[in-house]
């Protein structure tokens, strides 16, 4: 949850003009529209993910730069997330909240420190109508300085402690780079924890517990294999005393992502703030008063980049790929092999079949859906889905109904299986799980064999050149990671490259240290050094150019 605000009030902006939006759907000379996708995933990886986005009816772009619709395609992943997500969180002890969107300038000013780094990137309200505001206010970047001057106010005892809130909300971060849609947006949604803690052991319990949270949405639901970790001392949360990370990789492009982050905030926040609370010990022997005790804090966070990050692992040359887990459709049953020639007694036979499914399916909590349009034909309607990412696909025809059976058509591979109508329900769910484990499965055995060890540097940068993450032994110095980013950063590169400050170009940093270190390469200290710098090395650590 990097704070990204300036306590300073900035000069008005010059207009941006909005990215360029999604090319119209190519129209056939007979007016139909083509949904299919035009560019190839390995080729115009850029130009396919906007694509995908747009055809498959997740998003939208806006008038304003960096802003995007979130149709319900993608939005039914995002409450997806939501709802599991706040189940187990719950569990926890912790409680929904809301706070407001805007930040008062002094309440930043307080927080200097904290949110130097982000100046550039914070919207200010300066005016209400045609009167300018006494005093600016920030729309919310993150929530440490909404909520925290509060959370001084309610903490008082130990016994108000734990204080364990969560809010789902959105927060602006005006970059002026080049957007991408769910990745760098100007405007996205989240989720942000801000807990409060009376010693640091229970505060370390909570950053791994959510950590692993965090790793069961990529996994288990979105199907996205990821590494757990630490981040470096360069790239931890400013302010915080150390942040936990689950980085993702992008095959096609060979870059890592951060994909949510968990932050032990250590007592930084409660002593800028004031958040102290009475001794449980009570007074010393003598009937002094013992001093007041700062909180341990966290705060942790989850956005929408997630739905990027699921497209871009999942998706092929046809379009999205859902995991069933996520899919606001999970099967889409689509009547077939009915045409002029049919019997009226045939379709009445496949439409009362394909109602039966649909029951038996609603029934057992699969969220199906029947296409039964007349104006398009069977093949527009699979190449319709298909484009979608619904995960299975029902085929029932008047053969089918005859035989007590359905075609099923498997979205992430093309297999087809028949299933019968007597056990559809059991069996189309029994399909679902086996799909969501093999998108995991082969996302996994992926990433796994584009992880690379290096150990001299000379194979450092042909790694990442060839699209690999990497751990290397590290001595964990910022100016060696500085060094490793100088040394590995790219030049000569095409123009369409270039046009993205955080394209390949880029050198190298540190993704994350992580938790699970290889057994089978042991660091051995004052032996094992540096890949770098040849200094002793601390631990495994993973490198990658980065989103």
């Amino acid at each position: 949850m990097s704070a990204e605000a300036s306590a300073a009030t900035p000069k008005p902006a010059k207009a941006v003009k909005n990215a360029p939006k999604a090319k119209k759907e190519a129209s056939s000379s007979t007016g139909a529209i083509q949904i299919g996708i035009e560019y190839k995933k390995d080729v115009d990886f850029a130009k396919w993910y906007q694509q995908v986005v747009t055809r498959s009816e997740m998003l939208e772009y806006y008038d304003v730069s960096g802003c995007y619709i979130l149709r319900p395609w993608s939005y039914k992943v995002w409450q997806e997330i939501q709802t599991w997500f706040t189940n187990e969180i719950e569990e926890l002890g912790v409680e929904g909240v809301y706070f407001p969107m805007f930040v008062p300038a002094k309440n930043l000013e307080k927080e200097k420190d904290h949110v130097e780094g982000f100046a550039a990137e914070v919207a200010w309200v300066t005016r209400a109508g045609s009167s300018d505001l006494e005093e600016p206010l920030a729309v919310r970047p993150t929530s440490e300085t909404v909520m925290y001057p509060y959370y001084a106010k309610w903490v008082r005892s130990h016994r108000d402690l734990p204080l364990r809130l969560n809010q789902w909300c959105n927060v602006v971060r005006w970059e002026f780079k080049n957007p991408q849609p769910f990745l760098r947006t100007r405007e996205f949604l989240w989720q942000e924890g801000h807990t409060a803690f009376a010693t640091k052991e229970e505060a370390d319990k909570e950053v791994y517990q959510i950590l692993d949270l965090y790793r069961q949405v990529y996994e288990d639901l979105l199907a996205v294999p990821v590494i757990k970790g630490v981040k470096s001392e360069k790239e931890k949360f400013a302010g915080g005393l150390y942040t936990t990370t689950v980085e993702g990789y992008v095959p096609t492009t060979g870059r890592g992502i951060q994909a949510a982050t968990s932050h032990g905030l250590g007592q930084n926040f409660a002593k800028m703030f004031g958040m102290t609370f009475e001794d449980p010990q009570g007074p010393l022997p003598n009937g002094e008063a013992r001093p007041a005790l700062h909180a341990w804090q966290n705060s942790w966070g989850l956005s929408t980049r997630s739905l990027g990050v699921m497209v871009m692992v999942h998706g092929d040359d046809k379009g999205l790929v859902l995991p069933p887990r996520v899919a606001a459709v999970q099967v889409i049953v689509i009547p077939c092999g009915i045409n002029t020639k049919s019997s009226e007694e045939d379709r009445i036979a496949v439409d009362e079949r394909i109602a039966d499914i649909l029951k038996q399916l609603k029934k057992a909590g699969i969220r199906a859906r029947v296409d039964d349009r007349s104006t398009y034909s069977v093949g527009y309607k699979f190449n319709h889905w298909e484009l979608r990412g619904v995960p299975l696909r029902l085929e029932v025809g008047p053969k089918d109904v005859k035989n007590n059976q359905a075609l099923a058509a498997r979205r992430d591979n093309g297999e087809k299986v028949t299933v019968k109508h007597e056990t559809i329900a059991e069996d189309v769910k029994d399909l679902l799980d086996t799909v969501q484990r093999d998108m995991f499965n082969r996302a996994k055995e992926t990433r796994d064999a584009n992880l690379v060890y290096v150990e001299d540097w000379k194979d450092f940068v042909p790694a990442l050149d060839d699209k690999k993450i990497v751990m290397i032994p590290w001595c964990e110095e910022p100016a060696c990671e500085d060094e490793i980013k100088d040394k590995s950063a790219r030049t000569g590169l095409a123009t369409a490259e270039l046009q993205d400050d955080k394209a390949p170009s880029m050198g190298a940093k540190s993704l994350c240290i992580p938790l699970e270190q290889p057994q089978d390469k042991p660091i051995v200290a004052g032996v094992t050094k540096c890949a770098s710098c040849g200094k002793d090395a601390k631990r495994w650590t993973l490198f990658g150019r980065s989103y």
